[in-house]
Protein backbone atom coordinates (compact mmCIF):
# COMPACT_ATOMS: atom_id res chain seq x y z
CA UNK A 1 0.00 0.00 0.00
CA UNK A 2 1.35 3.45 -0.68
CA UNK A 3 1.93 5.78 2.09
CA UNK A 4 0.24 9.22 2.61
CA UNK A 5 2.07 11.13 -0.81
CA UNK A 6 2.23 7.96 -2.96
CA UNK A 7 -0.06 7.25 -5.89
CA UNK A 8 -3.14 5.83 -4.20
CA UNK A 9 -3.56 9.45 -2.73
CA UNK A 10 -3.78 11.35 -5.48
CA UNK A 11 -6.80 12.86 -6.25
CA UNK A 12 -8.94 11.62 -9.59
CA UNK A 13 -9.12 14.90 -11.25
CA UNK A 14 -5.28 14.23 -12.35
CA UNK A 15 -6.77 11.26 -14.11
CA UNK A 16 -10.36 12.04 -14.94
CA UNK A 17 -11.21 12.97 -18.32
CA UNK A 18 -12.90 16.39 -17.88
CA UNK A 19 -14.91 16.73 -21.67
CA UNK A 20 -18.81 16.06 -19.79
CA UNK A 21 -20.13 13.73 -22.90
CA UNK A 22 -23.71 13.99 -23.25
CA UNK A 23 -26.67 12.37 -24.45
CA UNK A 24 -30.48 13.32 -23.61
CA UNK A 25 -32.59 10.36 -22.36
CA UNK A 26 -34.85 10.01 -25.49
CA UNK A 27 -31.64 9.40 -27.99
CA UNK A 28 -32.41 6.15 -29.27
CA UNK A 29 -29.94 3.66 -28.68
CA UNK A 30 -28.20 3.61 -32.27
CA UNK A 31 -27.42 7.74 -31.72
CA UNK A 32 -25.71 6.95 -28.09
CA UNK A 33 -23.46 4.31 -29.63
CA UNK A 34 -22.54 6.43 -32.55
CA UNK A 35 -21.70 9.27 -30.18
CA UNK A 36 -19.48 6.58 -28.40
CA UNK A 37 -18.01 5.82 -31.36
CA UNK A 38 -17.33 9.80 -32.72
CA UNK A 39 -16.02 10.69 -29.16
CA UNK A 40 -13.69 7.70 -28.78
CA UNK A 41 -15.42 7.11 -24.98
CA UNK A 42 -17.58 4.08 -23.44
CA UNK A 43 -19.74 6.25 -21.74
CA UNK A 44 -21.94 9.66 -21.75
CA UNK A 45 -24.17 11.17 -19.44
CA UNK A 46 -27.58 11.13 -19.70
CA UNK A 47 -28.53 14.67 -19.38
CA UNK A 48 -32.22 15.59 -18.76
CA UNK A 49 -34.08 19.25 -17.74
CA UNK A 50 -30.18 20.54 -17.06
CA UNK A 51 -29.18 17.73 -14.79
CA UNK A 52 -27.42 14.38 -15.02
CA UNK A 53 -29.97 11.68 -14.54
CA UNK A 54 -27.74 8.82 -15.30
CA UNK A 55 -25.23 7.19 -17.52
CA UNK A 56 -25.30 5.00 -20.35
CA UNK A 57 -22.08 2.71 -21.59
CA UNK A 58 -21.07 -0.09 -23.47
CA UNK A 59 -21.69 -2.64 -21.45
CA UNK A 60 -25.37 -1.02 -20.90
CA UNK A 61 -26.47 -1.19 -24.78
CA UNK A 62 -25.02 -4.69 -24.93
CA UNK A 63 -26.28 -6.26 -21.82
CA UNK A 64 -29.69 -4.49 -21.50
CA UNK A 65 -30.16 -3.64 -25.29
CA UNK A 66 -28.89 -6.11 -27.48
CA UNK A 67 -29.16 -8.86 -25.50
CA UNK A 68 -32.66 -8.35 -24.88
CA UNK A 69 -33.19 -8.32 -28.64
CA UNK A 70 -34.27 -4.50 -28.57
CA UNK A 71 -34.01 -2.42 -31.60
CA UNK A 72 -31.29 -0.25 -31.23
CA UNK A 73 -33.29 2.22 -33.68
CA UNK A 74 -36.13 2.63 -31.50
CA UNK A 75 -35.36 1.65 -28.12
CA UNK A 76 -34.37 4.90 -25.93
CA UNK A 77 -31.42 5.49 -23.54
CA UNK A 78 -33.62 5.76 -20.74
CA UNK A 79 -34.09 1.81 -21.14
CA UNK A 80 -31.24 0.93 -20.42
CA UNK A 81 -29.63 4.02 -18.47
CA UNK A 82 -27.60 3.21 -15.07
CA UNK A 83 -29.43 5.45 -12.80
CA UNK A 84 -29.15 7.49 -10.24
CA UNK A 85 -25.82 8.66 -11.58
CA UNK A 86 -22.89 7.67 -8.78
CA UNK A 87 -20.12 10.40 -8.08
CA UNK A 88 -17.52 10.43 -6.38
CA UNK A 89 -15.45 13.66 -4.75
CA UNK A 90 -12.51 14.75 -7.33
CA UNK A 91 -10.24 14.80 -4.13
CA UNK A 92 -11.06 10.85 -3.59
CA UNK A 93 -8.07 8.70 -3.95
CA UNK A 94 -8.02 6.39 -7.17
CA UNK A 95 -7.90 3.09 -5.08
CA UNK A 96 -11.31 4.32 -3.43
CA UNK A 97 -12.61 4.87 -7.19
CA UNK A 98 -11.25 1.54 -7.65
CA UNK A 99 -13.15 -0.19 -4.52
CA UNK A 100 -16.40 1.92 -5.77
CA UNK A 101 -16.33 -0.21 -9.14
CA UNK A 102 -15.63 -3.71 -7.99
CA UNK A 103 -18.25 -3.40 -5.53
CA UNK A 104 -20.92 -1.38 -7.98
CA UNK A 105 -20.16 -3.90 -10.97
CA UNK A 106 -19.47 -0.63 -13.27
CA UNK A 107 -16.88 0.74 -15.05
CA UNK A 108 -17.49 4.42 -15.21
CA UNK A 109 -17.79 6.55 -12.48
CA UNK A 110 -18.61 10.15 -12.59
CA UNK A 111 -16.45 12.82 -10.04
CA UNK A 112 -17.64 15.52 -8.53
CA UNK A 113 -16.16 18.39 -7.11
CA UNK A 114 -18.42 20.72 -4.24
CA UNK A 115 -22.25 18.66 -5.75
CA UNK A 116 -21.34 19.19 -9.68
CA UNK A 117 -19.90 17.08 -12.11
CA UNK A 118 -16.78 17.61 -13.55
CA UNK A 119 -15.85 14.32 -14.96
CA UNK A 120 -15.43 10.67 -15.29
CA UNK A 121 -12.97 8.29 -14.42
CA UNK A 122 -13.45 5.07 -16.35
CA UNK A 123 -11.54 1.64 -15.25
CA UNK A 124 -9.28 2.19 -18.18
CA UNK A 125 -8.22 5.47 -16.64
CA UNK A 126 -7.23 3.84 -13.36
CA UNK A 127 -5.72 0.67 -15.20
CA UNK A 128 -3.92 2.87 -16.75
CA UNK A 129 -2.90 5.02 -13.84
CA UNK A 130 -2.23 1.85 -11.08
CA UNK A 131 0.47 0.36 -14.26
CA UNK A 132 2.07 4.23 -14.23
CA UNK A 133 2.11 4.85 -11.08
CA UNK A 134 1.94 2.21 -8.68
CA UNK A 135 -0.24 -1.01 -7.51
CA UNK A 136 -3.18 -2.12 -5.49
Amino acid sequence: MANQNGPLQRPLVVMMCRTLRTIGPDATLLEAARAMREAKVGALLVCEAGRYSGLVSESDLVRKGMAEAQSAEQTLVRAVMSSPLLSIDSASSAHAASEIMAEQGIRHLAVSDEGQIVGIISIRDLLRYFKNWGGL
